[in-house]
């Protein structure tokens, strides 16, 4: 049954980017090229689901399809099977959403054909890196991953109102995703010298390795996942290029394609590695709670919708690496259920992510189908014009914002309980670290409701700002049903952390010497953390909203209220009549945050002021404006620009025309090749 999910998998994902190549333009074609997509992630669910349910490795190899020995390895053990789980969670609802959405291209602004094809390909190439076995099938599928999806960011790059700004995106991210290769290169190098690099060879050669060079491996494997999740400070290329690309691929490579990050660093460090010293999780968490604030604070910073949501994923990205950077520490200290609880945690945040942050770019994708604009400044009112996507909306700010009983609340709470059980680290100075990432992460809780009460406030509530607003319209069918699966998900899991938790405690079960730690749960509902920390049933929790919500109406009715409806004008502080300019605006929303953060934000500001010729009391216009250069781009990233552009217009001298001389070049490089050659 695996091997008949397996290629049922391959042939949806091939027979739908072969319908969009041959008739993807038309509407047969753009449901056909779904229908694979679909056919394909589905597919993937159940092999997932199978192997995950069942314990049991599916294992394929095709020996003839690579080059060198061991060919096309193909193995999906349980840890493996969740991050399927989990692209085939994005996949399903993306293809059937991008069959409304990408109508809009049928004007020829885009490929259609070609954005068919990638589609497909990027959704086979994330599946297959999950069933990677070994290091040349890994890094062939993780290559063709990161070139479908920059194809994909360059959609609309020829599109006549581009600004450029969608091929500088595209540009980030193929210098930032290949140097995140060159890095995996040199790790998985240092890690499988002289054997054929098969993961199981790997794992038993890697005992054997010095500690020096275990080090290396891990810092390399880092680096190079870390800029695929969007780690801080290597998420330069993540709010320019999500945004870029069309808002079911941004859905798909902001809560899946990231994640694949996640997945590539527990297989290096806890699988393949089997776990490290304690300075190796203090690391990983101290990147995650760096990563956690400063990217939902940057993203209380923007206007763009698609930029706000992107920066929350750095964010997310953080809260993960939380997770498991603490199960990490408390591997190295082998308190093994604290590990579990920690890697669980990261795990769960991983899922839920990918379903309230695809629902978020589907629903900002639906408002930007609508209104043409992604400027939060020019909405308002949707909420009147766009019901259904204002629900949805709603349903993922709430989850993501990690409130009851929705599912970030769920992931969120095993983080914390986890991090809690670090007071009793045998080592002050990693337990000192505990207390101070609780901060970051209660902090960022919070900032990120604040920031989903303007995305969604700013943008859903008032009255219209501009024509686009007034006249929006709600998406279509198809739209809405991608968006409702992923409001269920949400929703269910939040309610059924019963069921998910212990599934991937068994994915975890046997990796780096790990327990099969059962989570308790009381009566089937409450989980409790251990060491008797805390306990919480959200399902429970859901239950007495329910019964809240419904005694409510009949406490009125006891209580005699009246009950009927009464409409009134908003005051306005004795002016009749509402303007948008009257409405709060995403920049006063933010306004304080930007006070109080002001050291980290250091803005630059703009102020003119025009007056009357005759009297400078009477002012006729204001002008404000406001820009937030992030630290890591004008510290890190721009002096590094500088640098390279200096080497290569000196390096730009040696290109003088002239052959001889390039023949000597040559001579010269053999030369000190052989030397080195024979010196080592």
């Amino acid at each position: 049954m695996m091997q008949t999910f397996f290629f049922l998998m391959l042939g949806g994902y091939a027979f739908g980017a072969l319908s969009a190549a041959v008739s993807g333009r038309s509407a047969s074609g753009r449901w056909l090229t779904a229908l694979g997509a679909m056919i394909g992630g589905g597919a993937g669910i159940a092999l997932g689901g199978q192997v995950l349910l069942s314990g049991t490795s599916f294992t394929q190899v095709f020996p003839n399809l690579l080059p060198l020995a061991g060919g096309l390895a193909l193995r999906l053990d349980p840890l493996g099977a969740v991050f399927l789980l989990v692209i085939g969670l994005g996949a399903v609802p993306a293809a059937l959403y991008g069959v409304g959405y990408t109508a809009i291209y049928a004007d020829g602004r885009a490929s259609l054909p070609g954005l068919g094809v990638m589609f497909n390909l990027f959704l086979l190439t994330m599946s297959l890196v999950t069933l990677a076995d070994n290091i040349l099938t890994f890094l062939f599928m993780w290559e063709g991953m990161s070139l479908t999806s920059y194809f994909l960011v360059l959609t609309e790059a020829n599109a006549p109102a581009a600004d450029g700004s969608t091929a500088q995106a595209g540009v980030w991210y193929a210098v930032m995703t290949h140097t995140g290769l060159a890095l995996l290169l040199a790790a998985f190098v240092l890690l499988g010298a002289g054997g054929s690099g098969s993961f199981a060879e790997l794992r038993s050669a890697a005992a054997a390795l010095p500690a020096t060079t275990r080090n290396v491996i891990f810092l390399l494997a880092l680096l190079g996942f870390g800029s695929k999740a969007g780690v801080i400070p290597l998420h330069v290329w993540l709010p320019r290029a999500h945004p870029a690309a069309p808002s079911h691929v941004s859905a798909l490579m902001s809560g899946v394609m990231i994640k694949l990050g996640i997945y590539g660093l527990l297989r290096m460090a806890l699988d393949l590695l089997g776990g490290g010293p304690a300075w190796w999780g203090a690391l990983v968490l101290a990147l995650g709670a760096i990563s956690a604030l400063l990217g939902v604070l940057y993203a209380l910073m923007e206007h763009d919708l698609k930029r706000l949501l992107a920066y929350h994923s750095v964010e997310n990205i953080g809260i993960i690496l939380i997770g498991v950077g603490a199960g990490l520490v408390f591997h190295s200290y082998g308190m093994m259920t604290l590990a579990v609880l920690g890697f669980i945690g990261g795990l769960y945040h991983t899922i839920n992510h990918a379903s309230f942050k695809g629902l978020l770019f589907l629903g900002a994708g639906a408002v930007l189908h609508a209104t043409h604009t992604r400027n939060m400044e020019e909405m308002g009112g949707l909420i009147k014009r766009m019901p259904w996507t204002a629900l949805f909306f709603l349903i993922g700010a709430v989850a993501i914002s990690a409130l009851p009983p929705l599912n970030g609340f769920v992931s969120e709470w095993l983080v914390f309980q986890a991090l809690l059980g670090g007071f009793n680290l045998p080592v002050p100075e990693v337990a000192a670290l505990v207390p101070v990432t609780v901060g970051m992460l209660a902090l960022t809780s919070g900032l990120a409701a604040a920031c989903f009460v303007k995305a969604f406030g700013i943008s859903f509530l008032a009255i219209p700002r501009s024509q686009e607003a007034e006249h929006a319209h709600e998406a279509p069918a198809t739209m809405l049903a991608g968006m409702a699966i992923l409001a269920v998900a949400c929703i269910a899991l939040g309610l059924a952390p019963f069921a998910v938790v212990p599934l991937l405690g068994r994915a975890l079960t046997g990796l780096a010497g790990l327990p099969a730690t059962e989570t308790t749960f009381t009566l089937g509902l409450t989980v409790q953390a251990p060491g008797g920390f805390g306990s919480v049933s959200p399902t429970l929790l859901a239950l007495g909203l329910l019964v809240i919500l419904g005694l409510t109406p009949l406490l009125l009715r006891l209580l005699r209220v009246n009950g009927r409806l009464r409409l009134a004008d908003t005051w306005g502080c004795g002016r009749i009549g509402q303007t948008p300019r009257m409405e709060y605006t995403a920049t006063a929303f933010a306004e304080p945050l930007r006070r109080v953060f002001a050291e980290l934000y250091r803005p630059t500001r703009e102020l003119t002021i025009d007056t009357h010729p005759e009297s400078k009391y009477f002012v006729q216009a204001i002008a404000y404006r406001s820009d937030i250069t992030p630290l890591f781009e004008q510290w890190l990233y721009d002096p590094l620009l500088r640098l390279i552009r200096g080497l290569a217009r000196q390096v730009r001298k040696l290109q003088a025309g002239s052959l001889h001389l390039y023949l000597a070049y040559i001579a010269v490089v053999l030369m000190v090749l052989l030397l080195a050659v024979r010196w080592f």
